[in-house]
């Protein structure tokens, strides 16, 4: 019972945060003794023998093994992370495909479903996730079911928007269609439709949620995530959580106002300034490939342009730092992070290309006593939004952050009043 003073209340939030601090530092440094979390967490070996005991019974950490510490007495015991103690499904929505992935509490993709294909009507989408997610659902046990913590969406926002930007005619999709996108609750149709809690996140702040939880998160708490795919998107990691800002929109760097492109592909924007997306994106990419007689219909053309090392490939990557690295820097010089992630909807040897002229463009530009940070690439590369999405319901559970538990409440409590 709830003390009136509320202590009964805030002893639950104090032990909650502890296990959601020690499943973080376990993320990081496993294997580990319980010595070493108890160092790295900042906890008494007490609190952490307790809170071990607790997740080991949940089914959220394990044993695996015994090592010498160099040290007399007992050989220390090693815990991990059970990589069946929890599971998330993602479901990662672009303007030219669908993708819905399940993943375990390691970060492991277990299954996945993929359709390329210009993005349907949301009531035609809604039957092919149902129908994915329920296959999943069937890899799963019982128990292993009772398991899941929800389902993620990971979807571009404002989707009718910049479709000049992106190259897509009329011919392509109808204006309707995205019309509809942008008028639809993705995410609360797709709770009801199944009756599981369903974590709705723009794509770019999913993507880096993954890195956050999985990825190079697990060594910086502060970094700028950016995207290479149809557009680009971004992401910002803040002291371990991912901001959002008023419409969930921080981070996207790709509106970031840009002088207009000199490539001859290029469509002339009607104002003075383009925006980053027209001109750092694999559509502008393959736009520019096109115009140059190269075929890029598809991500496997696109990567065989680029493995031959076409010249036109030099020519946009050429187009996209001049627009990316002020762009980029404009965002450092408000946010002063170490670590810039890049990663993309493909390779062939592109992204390694585009950090190395990326560093060493903003290197030779910095201004007085302002360095470059490192700019290394990302984690997942093509699946870096649909871990993204599965992450979701897994990060509003265990991050220790209180900014994600408020958050998550909120969400839950929309999912229950959608459900």
């Amino acid at each position: 019972m709830k003390s009136p003073s509320g202590r009964g209340s805030n002893s639950a939030t104090v032990r909650r945060y502890n296990e959601r601090l020690l499943l973080q530092t376990l993320r990081r440094t496993e294997p580990a003794s319980k010595a070493e979390l108890a160092r790295h967490a900042n906890l008494t070996s007490t609190a952490v023998g307790g809170i071990v005991d607790s997740l080991a019974k949940a089914g959220l950490i394990e044993y695996t093994g015994r090592r010498l510490d160099g040290q007399r007495g007992q050989p220390a015991s090693m815990l991990r992370l059970d990589p069946r103690g929890a599971f998330g499904i993602g479901v990662r929505l672009d303007r030219t495909s669908i993708e819905t992935v399940l993943v375990n509490f390691a970060g492991e993709v277990l299954a996945r479903s993929a359709i390329d294909t210009v993005l349907p009507h949301p009531s035609d989408v809604l039957e092919i996730v149902q129908r994915d997610i329920d296959g999943m659902l069937g890899l799963l046990s019982v128990a292993e079911r009772d398991r899941l913590t929800g389902v993620g969406v990971a979807q571009p926002y404002n989707l009718g928007s910049w479709l000049r930007e992106l190259g897509v005619s009329a011919d392509t999709v109808s204006a309707d269609t995205f019309r509809a996108w942008d008028e639809t609750d993705f995410p609360a149709a797709l709770s009801r439709a199944i009756g599981l809690p369903v974590f709705g996140e723009n794509d770019g702040n999913a993507a880096a949620t993954a890195e956050l939880f999985y990825g190079h998160g697990r060594r910086c708490d502060d970094f700028v995530y950016l995207f290479l795919g149809s557009a680009i998107g971004g992401g910002i990691a803040i002291d371990g959580d991912c901001l959002r800002g008023a419409t969930g929109n921080a981070g996207d760097i790709g509106v970031i106002p840009v002088p207009p492109s000199r490539l001859p592909s290029a469509p002339q924007p009607p104002g003075a300034w383009d925006i980053l997306l027209a001109r750092a994106s694999l559509n502008a990419l393959a736009r520019h490939l096109r115009h140059c007689g190269a075929p890029a219909d598809n991500r496997i053309d696109l990567q065989a342009c680029i493995e031959q090392r076409l010249p036109a490939v030099d020519e946009w990557i050429d187009d996209c730092i001049e627009a990316l690295a002020p762009a980029l820097r404009t965002a450092l010089c408000v946010l002063d992070v170490p670590m810039v992630v890049l990663d993309a909807d493909i390779d062939g040897g592109l992204l390694d290309r585009i950090i190395q002229r990326l560093f060493a463009t903003m290197t030779a530009n910095a201004p007085e006593a302002r360095g470059t940070p490192a700019i290394v690439r990302g984690s997942f590369g093509p699946d870096a939004g649909a871990i993204g999405a599965a992450t979701l319901p897994m990060f509003f559970n265990f991050s220790p952050r209180v900014g994600l538990h408020r958050a998550a409440a909120v969400k839950s409590q929309e999912v229950d009043h959608a459900a």
